[in-house]
This record gives structure tokens, sequence and C-alpha cells, in this order.
């Protein structure tokens, strides 16, 4: 196997392929990211309510990781590339159906679409990384973390290019519709599609060495597999009673943790109940955490942004920023671990993430530099995390194979899905209502989140609601279907409170656009009629009469809000940074940090990777 610095044609079109599909993962999340506001605006979604489509494509990506790791070695990377490859599309199908859905069967129809497209494409995302990740350490064994550093170099690379699509269009196609934005992602699909077709694929370093699946399983341990199916757990409690109920089956709430409790003693069996490694369960646990903080917050930075700096172009700038930084560090991380071992560049990062997000909760960062200057911080605090937590297991634990990767990879998803997005989501609602039922609580009434029969629909956050419900009650956020109708407001009126000629609020748009089709013969539904015609009325009612009086109290809500998320988030990076120096204290006391490779690993070329008649496909 090649050891690095001069690989063949087919491992550099293998590499490159990879880095591509994380490029298409980059777009298609990114551009998520700034549409969430679309989405809501359109099919009047609540911040929680969008964390939770977000959280779920990112719940999708880690359990396609987790599983299509059990695969790997059996079926060959080749054949779930091409799963991945038809993943990726059909997320994109089902997602381009909200809007008509929608017009048939409301909010309920859309919602479904989102999420179910956000999970087909985590699902392809999920897949891709099962495969990438083992892949890279194997054409490279000599130097995983550098090189596993240069493959996710990809992700951010993604998340640029898909800003400088919703900019492109910004300025070129202002009214495209959010169908066409997220479009783009299929381009480099296509490319790692084309690029890894019908090519010869090596097998993972610790089936070249010979070790089979149920010693991967035993370096994983119960211990490892409790953190994964934990999480496991958290999904199934959370959504098997009401999928139960919808059939007809009657289950207690707890149901969902007696299924991953199930599936955790069948993975016991299978080991032996073996404990496996402590430190590989205590990676698996950081990981989780990094899964959080990193793409939990990167799920809201966007929007966030834009609230505090009130432009949506500087805050484009400053997410294209951030990614731009961790893009060259990635690349370039050879030198930079080769002078910090892992463990302690991982440290620093996580100082200098907890630095960052406290600032950029506090007051003194609410204009640009200031803003700007802390996003830095961040960016140089988040950049190693993931790819070096990857490269720490695959150096520490080679036995455990793609397998071993591909949970670490799939709980760090999962947090971010489960607990992550939803809950930065949860305490933008928490303190935004906070503060304007203490300043303006009829302001509150007018814009609060209410379900289908009139109340205000309350959420929690995810699972720690259920263990402290004094300390994280549930709260009902503000409507972001309002909310858009009063921001709307005031681009069409002048300082005077005057209508702008020829302006129009997107819901006075949507109406005539309604009215149109239903004079040529066309219905546009129903429940999307009904909608309309019900926040036309709440906002004649009640929305434009007290629009001056709202309009300071929601802004500083919503401002207030997002802050407040941001600097309590700051605390998951400083417990990551508590536990990476406990890991270095750990190496300190058992002969300092090394590398382990497997006895008997494949030989390999000085001008490349084995042959090709040897690889698996």
């Amino acid at each position: 196997m090649s050891s690095s610095s001069s690989p063949g044609r087919n491992e550099k079109v293998l590499f490159w392929a990879s880095f591509f599909t994380l490029i298409a993962a980059g777009i298609g999340f990114s551009v998520r990211g700034f549409i969430l506001k679309d989405w809501g605006n359109q099919f009047g979604f609540t911040q929680s309510e969008l964390g939770t489509i977000t959280g779920g494509g990112l719940i999708g990506f880690g359990i396609a990781i987790i599983f299509f790791s059990f695969c790997a070695d059996r079926f060959g990377y080749g054949k779930l590339m091409m799963v991945a490859f038809l993943l990726h599309s059909s997320s994109a199908l089902v997602t381009f159906a909200a809007a008509p859905v929608y017009g048939m069967y409301g909010k309920a129809g859309a919602y479904w679409c989102l999420y179910l497209g956000m999970w087909l494409f985590a699902l392809g995302n999920g897949t891709c990384e099962a495969v990438i990740n083992p892949l890279t350490a194997t054409l490279f064994p000599r130097n995983k973390t550098h090189w596993l550093n240069i493959l996710h170099a990809g992700w951010p690379l993604g998340l640029i290019l898909g800003a400088l699509i919703v900019l492109g269009f910004k300025q070129m196609a202002p009214n495209a519709q959010w169908e066409i934005k997220l479009g783009v992602f299929l381009v480099p699909v296509l490319l790692y599609g084309l690029m890894m077709f019908n090519r010869p694929f090596p097998e993972s370093e610790a089936k070249s060495a010979g070790v089979p699946l149920s010693e991967m399983m035993r370096t994983v341990g119960m211990l490892g597999a409790a953190v994964a199916i934990g999480l496991v757990g958290v999904l199934l409690n959370n959504e098997l009673p009401g999928l139960l109920a919808k059939v007809g089956v009657g289950a207690p709430p707890w149901i969902g943790w007696v299924v991953a409790g199930v599936i955790w003693l069948g993975y016991g069996v299978i080991v032996r109940f073996a404990p496996g490694n402590l430190i590989i369960a205590f990676l698996y646990l950081l990981h989780a955490l990094v899964g959080y903080v990193e793409l939990g917050t990167d799920s809201w930075i966007g929007n966030i942004t834009e609230r505090v700096l009130a432009d949506e172009t500087q805050a484009t700038l400053a997410f294209m920023w951030t990614n731009a930084l961790m893009f060259t560090l990635r690349f370039f991380a050879g030198p930079i671990v080769e002078k910090i071992n892992p463990i302690g560049l991982l440290c620093v990062s996580a100082v200098l993430g907890t630095a960052g997000l406290a600032a950029l909760g506090l007051d003194f960062t609410s204009s640009t530099w200031p803003w700007m200057l802390a996003v830095t911080v961040y960016g140089l605090g988040k950049t190693f995390y993931w790819p070096t937590l990857l490269g720490v297991i695959s150096e520490r634990f080679p036995k455990g194979g793609a397998l071993a990767l591909g949970i670490s990879g799939g709980i760090g998803m999962m947090s971010a899905g489960l607990l992550g997005a939803p809950g930065i989501g949860y305490k933008q609602d928490y303190f935004a209502v906070e503060k304007i039922q203490a300043t303006a609580p009829s302001t509150y009434e007018r814009y609060v989140a209410r379900g289908e029969d009139g109340k205000p629909a309350a959420r929690g956050f995810p699972l720690l609601t259920g263990l402290m419900p004094t300390q994280l009650p549930p709260v009902a956020g503000l409507d972001n279907g309002k909310l858009k109708v009063f921001d709307d407001w005031g681009g069409v009126i002048d300082e005077s409170g005057n209508r702008k000629e020829g302006k129009k609020t997107t819901l006075e748009s949507d109406i005539e656009t309604v009215a149109r089709l239903e004079a040529e013969g066309k219905p546009a539904g129903k429940e999307l009629k009904e909608s309309l015609d019900g926040l036309k009325k709440w906002w004649d009612k009640e929305g434009r009469p007290n629009y001056a009086a709202d309009k300071e109290k929601l802004s500083e809500a919503r401002l207030s809000g997002a802050k407040q998320a941001l600097l309590y988030t700051a605390v998951v990076p400083a417990v990551l940074a508590v536990g990476f120096l406990l890991l270095i204290l750990y190496f300190m006391v058992t002969g300092g940090y090394k590398q382990v490779h497997l006895v008997g690993e494949r030989p390999y070329r000085a001008t490349g990777g084995a042959p090709a008649e040897d690889w698996g496909r």
C-alpha cells in the first residue's frame, strides 16, 4: 500500500472523488442553511421546527455511516458508492416536491417532504462517509491524520461554494426559487459518480491484515457501542411512540429505550460481552460533543449572523471567511500535526472554540468587525475537531477498521441531529421568548407559534427537557410565518410609514398568485388558501395595527435569543477542552501518543498502491 507522497493514478482518482463527495455534502448543507429562512417564511415553521428538519438530516447521516460501516468490508466500497449516488439523486426529487405538496396538504405535507428529503440527502452523505474515511486511511497508512484533514477540507470548500451560489443568485437572480439554488449540489454528485464508476477499490487496512468483522466489533466493545446505541435510543424514544400510535398501536413512552437496550444486548452476544477499550469509548463521547458544537452551530450560524449584523450579504461573507480559514488550515494540516501531536491540537482547538463562541454571545460583538474577529477565533477552534479525531481513532485502534471510524463519525452526526441543531434552535426560542415576555407580553401573544387547536405550540430541549423539566421547560417560539409578514412590511413602507409605490409583501403576492390560479381553473389547494387567508386576517386585525409598537421589541427579543444561544453553547467546547486535557495526561503516564500499526499489513510500493488486481471492489 502506498505510504503517502506518490500515490498511483487509481489512488489519486479515488482520493479526489472522495473529496468531491464532501464538496457535494458541503454545498447541500450550506445552501440548506441559507434557505432555512425561505422554508420558514413559505411554510410557517418556527426555529425549533426548522432545527428538527435540519437535525433529521444529520441523524440520517449518522445512522447511514454506522450501518454501512458494518457492510463496507463485506460488500465493497464500490457498491456502497453506487448506493450513495442514488440516495443523493432521490433526495433532490423529494425535497423539490415540498412546494406542490404544501399546496395540496399544507404545512404538514411540506414538513414531511423537507424532512424526508433531508434524510435521503443525509443517508447519501453517510454512505459516502462510511467509505471515504477508511479508504483514505488505507491509501495513506503512514500519515492518516494529515490526509484525513486534507480529505475533510472538502467540507468547508463545499460550504464556501454553497455560500457563493447563494450570493450569486442574490446578485443576478434575486427572485430565484430555493429549489434552483439547492439543485446545484447535484453537479459534484455527478462528478464523483463518474470518477468512481467501475473503478477498483482497496480493502480496508484491517481486512488486509486479516482482521474479521467480529474482531472489529470487539475493539469497539460494549462500552463504545453503548455511546452509539444510546443516541439510537434517543431517536427511537422520540419517534417510535408516535409512529406506533399512528397505526393504532399503544406503547409506553420509554419503548425506544427498551428497543435500544435489546440492540445493545444483541451486540454484546456477538462480541461475547467484551467491554472494549475505555479510551475508544471516551473518544466517542468527545465526538458526540464535537458533533453538537460544530455541526449544530453550523446549522444556525448563517441565520444568527444575519440577525446580528442585520445584513444578509455580510452574514454570507462572514460564513465564507470562517470556512475559507478552515479549508486552508485543513489542507495544510500535516506540518501542524507534526509539531503538535493530535491530542494537543484538539485541546488547543477546544480552548479557541470556547473563546470564540463565548465572544459571539456577548454584547460587544453586535457589530461587524468585532463579530468577524470572534468568528475567526471560533473558526480556528472548530477546524481540526472532526478529521483529527478520526485520525486518532484510526492511528490508535487500527483493528477497529472501517467500523470503528464509521461509528465515531456516526455518533458525531447523530449528536448534531438529535441534540445540536434542535437544541440550539430551542435555546433561541427559549431566550427570545424569555426576553419578549418580560418586555412586551402582548407582542408575544400576537406572534407566538400556535398549533391547529389555536394553543401555543410548545417544544422542549431534546432529551434534556424530560430529565430537567423545570430548568429546560417546553416553550412556544415565535411563528416565522408571522415574522415574515412583519419583516416584509418593513421593506414596503418608508420612514413615514407610507407604502412605497409598487411594493408588495410576500403574503400579498402569494394571495394574488392563488387568485390567479383559481381564475385559470388551477386550484392551488384548500390548505394553502386557508393558511394565506388566516395569515392575512391576523395581519389586518393584529399585526399591522401594532407594527410600530412591536418592531423594537421583536428585534430585541430575536437578537437576544440568537446571542444567548451561542453563549450557552460555549459550554460544550469547554467540556471538550477538559476531555482532551485528560487524554494528554493519560498518554503522558502511558509512554506518550504513538501510532499503532497492524502486523501483516499488505506490502506497499514506493510509487503507488498495491496493484489494482489485488484490490476488492
